[in-house]
């Protein structure tokens, strides 16, 4: 799965994108972060506040509870602003 970050998500993770292979165990977005909390330091920084996160499965936001199911791109971003 392609894994994209966003703002200061990405700036935390140290990378843009990566393609990675989820564990089976994986099964909803919130699954997929607390997965990446245990990737690294930097995933565990930028993932470290859950609640914080915003994601979207081929493009689409979606909440944590969602399934992955056959999705072909997450991505994660902090909670934008207007102005």
């Amino acid at each position: 799965m392609l894994i994209r970050y966003f703002a200061w998500v990405r700036e935390r993770v140290g990378l843009d994108r990566e393609e990675v292979e989820l564990p089976p165990t994986v099964v909803t977005v919130a699954d997929v972060i607390t997965w990446l909390q245990t990737v690294d330091d930097a995933h565990g920084h930028a993932f470290e506040d859950p609640e914080v996160i915003r994601a979207a499965l081929d493009q689409v936001h979606v909440e944590p509870d969602t399934p992955i199911g056959a999705a072909r791109e997450i991505a994660f971003f902090p909670p934008m602003t207007g102005g």
